[in-house]
């Protein structure tokens, strides 16, 4: 049996490959850190058997189902950190998805419905519209977010955390008093939270709507946000429009120089001025 391992997370192929070692009739063709890796290794090495990771920067695994729908494509046993996916739903479509962190007898079980399915001469995991689509519909916002730090993973609930900022291939999600560093892009994990609790106001920073306190202005013309937790964060140009149209209607921040805005009123007023750009 020919497998593919993809995972940005090197631990994580480490693991599979760890655990795919104990079969001597299991040959590993590439271990792939990202989607674009992955399409080229399913080309080159025909592998029979895929462990693909949900959730990886740039192109996840979605987007390499989606890719190979009319191509040739192995059977596919999905990997993720998320139990917000509903992968249990799958059963009847993937060959079996593994939710991280798995055990062997776990994986092993997996790996048995994947000799099965090879054995049947099942070329390719059947119904790749359905997965795709369950999961774009079911992952569309999660509520939880894994972490992994100092050798543990645990969930941080999505609604906790109040700002994030791109510290190059990673973000580093603050939430109270602690803050934690995740591999991801700013841009990937911007497609993941809900856009009515979450608006980019920087290329380098994501702030949760619900812990915005002050809106201000300096003397030079620059905005600020303060976050309830006295955190300041700038308001690029690039970002200002939506606050300045929907505050101002059209008009200059700098006329008013500090406006407080109520926290439980923030997200609403500035998603009806959303809702309303859209209706328009």
């Amino acid at each position: 049996m020919k497998v593919l391992i993809v995972d940005d997370e090197p631990l994580a192929c480490e693991r599979i490959s760890q655990l795919l070692a104990n079969f001597s009739d299991v040959e590993i063709v590439a271990e792939c850190a990202s989607g674009e890796e992955a399409l080229t290794a399913i080309e080159n090495g025909s592998p029979d058997l895929m462990f693909l990771d949900v959730q990886m920067p740039e192109m996840d695994g979605l987007s390499v189902i989606s890719s190979q729908i009319n191509k040739p494509l192995p059977l596919v046993i999905f990997v993720t950190a998320y139990a917000d996916y509903g992968l249990a739903a799958f059963n009847s479509h993937a060959v079996d998805y593994l939710l991280k962190p798995f055990d062997q007898k776990r994986f092993e079980t997996a790996l048995e419905k994947a000799r099965a399915r090879l054995a049947m001469n099942t070329s390719a995991t059947p119904d790749l519209p359905e997965i795709v689509s369950h999961l774009e519909q079911s992952a569309n916002y999660h509520k939880h977010i894994s972490i992994r730090q100092d050798g543990r993973l645990f969930l941080v609930k999505i609604e906790e955390i109040e700002w994030i900022a791109a510290e190059k291939n990673h973000v580093r999600l603050h939430v109270g008093a602690q803050s934690y560093l995740r591999r991801d892009t700013i841009s990937y994990i911007e497609q993941q939270l809900d856009p009515t609790l979450f608006r980019r106001v920087h290329r380098s920073t994501i702030v949760n709507l619900d812990f915005i306190k002050e809106l201000r202005t300096t003397a030079s013309g620059d905005y600020r946000m303060i976050l309830s937790n006295g955190e300041e964060l700038a308001l690029s140009s690039t970002y200002q429009k939506n606050f300045r149209n929907f505050f101002f209607e059209g008009k200059k921040f700098s006329v008013i120089p500090i406006i407080i805005i109520a926290r439980e009123n923030f997200r609403f007023l500035f998603n009806c001025f959303i809702s309303s750009c859209f209706s328009a």
